[in-house]
C-alpha cells in the first residue's frame, strides 16, 4: 500500500523558472508538477532518451543479421556462396557503418 502523502512543501519560483520546469517536465513526460518535483527532490534527475540514430542502428544491424542467415541458409543447401548475396550483405554492412 502507498504511503498517505499528508505533509505539503511550499515554494516560490519567478515565471522564468516556473517556465523552465514546465519545460524540464514535459520533456520528461511528467504531466504533474508535483510528481515532477517530487521525482526530482527523491533521485535528482529524470531521464527521457529518445535516440532515433540508435534505433536507426539497431535496425540495420537486425536487417544484416537476417541477410548473413539467408546465405548461410543458402550456403548451406546448395554448398555454394553467391557473389551477389555476399555483395548485398556488404553493402547493408557498409550502410551501418557510414
Amino acid at each position: 500500500m502507498t504511503e498517505r502523502r499528508d505533509q505539503q512543501i511550499h515554494f516560490r519560483v519567478s515565471k522564468v523558472e516556473l517556465e523552465r520546469i514546465r519545460q524540464k517536465m514535459e520533456s520528461c513526460g511528467i504531466l504533474s508538477i508535483g510528481s515532477y518535483l517530487r521525482k526530482m527532490a527523491l533521485d535528482g534527475y529524470c531521464l527521457n532518451l529518445d535516440l532515433p540514430q540508435l534505433r536507426r542502428m539497431a535496425y540495420l544491424l537486425q536487417n544484416c543479421s537476417n541477410n548473413l542467415n539467408q546465405v548461410a541458409k543458402r550456403a548451406n543447401e546448395s554448398g555454394q556462396l553467391y557473389a551477389a548475396d555476399l555483395e548485398d550483405l556488404r553493402s547493408r554492412l557498409d550502410e551501418l557503418i557510414a
